[in-house]
């Protein structure tokens, strides 16, 4: 009988590649005092964890590990908490499935 492993989700995005463009991210948040409903719901739901919540209370971004998937803007860019945009030609994620 053959043993079965089961692959962690971790461990198939740690196999992807990222070419960050520093100079213009794709995904900014719209500056707040205070996050709004869909702001805080991005912490949440963003399969690649790319928004927290900083030490001032305010819902930021780390776009590098970011997955293109377009929850994000589903759920915030039609209500400009969030602004998105595909990467430049070059960047972006690289999908490596091994």
């Amino acid at each position: 009988m053959k043993a079965t492993t089961i692959e962690r989700i971790e461990d198939k995005l740690y196999q992807n590649r990222y070419l960050v463009d520093t100079r213009r991210p794709h995904i900014t948040v719209r500056p707040h005092r205070s996050p709004s409903p869909s702001l805080l719901a991005l912490t949440q739901i963003c399969p690649a964890k790319c928004y927290e919540v900083n030490e001032i209370g305010q819902v930021a971004i780390v776009s590098d590990g970011c997955l293109e998937c377009g929850t994000c803007r589903v759920l915030a860019e039609a209500s400009g908490d969030i602004k998105w945009n595909y990467p430049r030609g070059g960047f972006g994620v690289l999908f490596k499935f091994g």
